[in-house]
């Protein structure tokens, strides 16, 4: 009489096995959800931060207007000492 008690024996391992991998493949595709739902949120937060400080880019516009207005009231202001 042959015995298939090494054959049940591999059976039940390969099946516990693969439970094991769908479990972490399931467990991994959680975590990528996860992860992307997450860098979602960030990405829109980045965004919303860049529209907030795009007005700190005319700063520099509005130093220049400044630098130039002084000048001329420097300007303007040395020649009216002058005369």
């Amino acid at each position: 009489m042959v015995s298939l008690s090494g054959w049940y024996v591999g059976y039940v391992i390969a099946l516990v096995v693969l439970v094991i991998v769908v479990v972490l493949v399931g467990i991994i595709l959680g975590l990528a959800r996860r992860i992307g739902v997450q860098a979602l949120a960030a990405t829109e937060g980045l965004d919303q931060a860049r529209i907030n400080t795009l007005a700190l880019w005319d700063v520099d516009k509005i130093n220049g207007g400044v630098r130039s207005i002084i000048s001329s009231a420097e300007e303007a202001r040395a020649a009216l000492e002058g005369e």
